[in-house]
């Protein structure tokens, strides 16, 4: 899912200043998000460069001859994924992201934003792994062509030869790893520790990337569940990919005795007294991967020691409602659990899958006494689940025959900084309202406690599905807020527009008869569904002029393209004194 959050503050435009106000909400929403990509951007380029030119000085004179600059094109991209994997595993790390979130929101709520946008930078850094890997890979492998020429063309008076042939005897101190002209780069490739890892390392990352496009993720979870735990192999191999040293320099006291410069084209007369130039020896920089990683690989294992801890906590599932349309609902209690509005938690179930973490967003209020999640049945572990709820049977499952549920979390999103806004527009698509379900609940409760910290004074509710079969969970909250918001004559708090969004006005001619009715013959509210897709510009314009001056908070769950539309939207009707901040969330 995503989670988008815009704020319109509405005022007085003029055109000749348009221009400048939209660029300078757009700054003010993506700016910081913008700022650190750029310092990412940019470190991962002075490393390359660095690492680059750091194989261009004497110490690498001779590994070069063999190699050219394949040498410094293979060890730069090493360089950066060092880096990026310092960095891949942080932004999964939930529980502290959890705590930050919570420290920085005191100081900077623009801040904090950014870290909900964490899997999106967590997929940046995994593209930048690839794309580096492809380099580093290929680098290589005009190396070790370049290592089996030198040893191919047994020529005397060639340098690359006579290279190759030092350590022969005692293997102590050798340039060229291919050690006869008899061996193979592909016997090279599996018989050393730097090949085996390599090949263990890449086939763990293209099975990875792979497994993570979004019609895998989405149509076979589990594929996508197994295979992203491939990180473990290739976290090893990352650490023990360099402990071969196949990649050597001249080392520093050789270098007093044998210069490059003065000695590479004497190598005739290496070794004797009255050329001053010794035979060079060479050895591999230390491995240093793990001190990029160690850190972020700590990190990580005790935030999974905290979830095996939770997963051990008990949950009590209370009550199972089989909602129309295949959507479960399970309302569960738990010693200690804690929540905010439009919240998320990772579901487990031991009977279905011991391995599998499920995120859904919680759709109870923190009010209740409860929390709940509604999940719809679209994949083999939420069809298991529902079987295991009793969902295939027509009676009523007993408590002590429903499964066992382990949770982790609660976790945060931009959701949680809706009651800050004292206009609030909420736009969910299809299963995505469920977010909405948890703000609007407690809104309600706040209201009917008298609660005066709550700030936002009008909500306006949008909700686009594309059948009506959609519609019927969550119709039920909707008229009980109806109801209760007539009699508290609170009618006016909450607007609400449902959508069918694929229905047209002439295919839902047969309903014409039914709306002069009291209530929709499809939701039962009182608000009549309308077919089609919104008209965002008039949506937004009604707002705008229905609350001048005032600071409108626009949260979106549903899919990108909607939220490019609004996004734009936002944008275009932007007036005087106006930002923009947007939060995304994909989980």
């Amino acid at each position: 899912m995503k989670i988008e959050e815009a704020v319109i503050q509405v005022g007085t435009l003029k055109d000749s200043t348009e221009a400048p106000l939209i660029m300078g909400n757009f700054v003010a929403n993506e700016g910081l998000s913008i700022f650190v990509i750029l310092v990412w951007l940019g470190i991962n380029a002075f490393l390359f460069v660095h690492f680059y030119m750091a194989f261009l000085v004497d110490r690498w004179f001779y590994t070069r001859v063999l190699l050219g600059q394949a040498l410094s094109w293979a060890r730069a991209p090493a360089a950066c994924l060092n880096f990026n994997c310092m960095l891949i595993l942080l932004p999964v790390c939930r529980n502290l992201l959890s705590i930050l979130r919570g420290t920085i929101q005191c100081c900077s709520r623009t801040a904090a934003r950014q870290l909900d946008r964490n899997l999106t930078f967590h997929k940046l850094v995994a593209y930048m792994i690839a794309f580096h890997t492809a380099v580093h890979i290929i680098a290589h492998l005009f190396n070790f062509e370049f290592f089996m020429d030198a040893q191919l063309n047994r020529n005397s008076s060639h340098l690359p030869f006579i290279l190759s042939e030092i350590g022969t005897g005692d293997n102590a101190s050798f340039l060229n790893p291919i050690r006869s002209n008899e061996t193979s780069p592909t016997i090279v490739m599996f018989t050393t520790i730097a090949g085996l890892t390599g090949v263990a390392i890449t086939l763990a990352l293209i099975l990875i990337i792979t497994s993570s496009m979004e019609v895998i993720r989405r149509s076979y979870f589990e594929v996508f569940w197994y295979t992203h735990h491939l990180f473990v192999i290739f976290f090893i191999g990352l650490v023990f990919h360099g402990y071969g040293r196949i990649v050597r320099g001249q080392t520093p006291v050789s270098l007093q005795t044998n210069k490059p410069n003065v000695c590479a084209n004497r190598f005739e007369d290496w070794g004797k007294n009255e050329s001053n130039c010794a035979v060079p020896e060479f050895a591999g920089n230390p491995p240093g991967t793990w001190k990029w990683v160690l850190g972020p690989m700590i990190l990580y294992v005790c935030e999974r020691l905290v979830r095996i801890y939770r997963s051990h906590q008990k949950v009590v599932i209370t009550k199972v409602v089989m909602h129309p349309s295949k959507t479960l609902e399970l309302q569960m209690k738990k010693k200690g659990f804690s929540m905010e509005v439009g919240q998320y938690v990772f579901i487990q179930c031991p009977s279905v899958s011991r391995l599998e973490w499920h995120p859904f967003t919680l759709t109870s209020a923190p009010e209740e006494d409860y929390f709940s999640a509604h999940i719809r049945i679209v994949g083999d572990w939420t069809q298991a689940l529902y079987e295991a709820c009793g969902g295939d049977k027509p009676e009523q499952q007993d408590a002590w025959k429903l499964p066992k549920v382990a949770i982790d979390g609660p976790f945060g999103t931009a959701s949680e900084d809706v009651f800050r806004y004292e206009v609030v527009m909420l736009v969910g698509a299809g299963i995505g309202v469920t977010p909405f379900a948890s703000i609007l609940k407690s809104v309600w409760y706040k209201h009917i406690q008298n609660n005066q910290d709550v700030f936002t004074k009008k909500i306006y509710f949008y909700w686009l599905c594309p059948e009506t079969q959609a519609f019927e969970w969550f119709a039920d909250l909707l008229q009980s807020l109806e109801r209760q918001m007539a009699d508290k004559d609170m009618a006016d708090f909450l607007s609400y527009n449902i959508y069918l969004t694929r229905w047209k006005d002439t295919e839902a001619a047969h309903f014409r008869v039914h709306h002069e009715a009291e209530n929709d013959p499809i939701t039962g509210l009182k608000q009549k569904t309308l077919y089609g897709k919104p008209n965002w510009d008039n949506e937004f314009t009604n707002i705008a002029s229905n609350h001048p001056r005032s600071k409108v908070g626009v949260f979106l769950c549903g899919p990108p393209q909607l939220g490019k539309s609004l996004e734009k939207q936002c944008l275009s009707h932007s007036e005087a004194d106006v930002k923009f901040i947007f939060n995304k969330e994909n989980f």
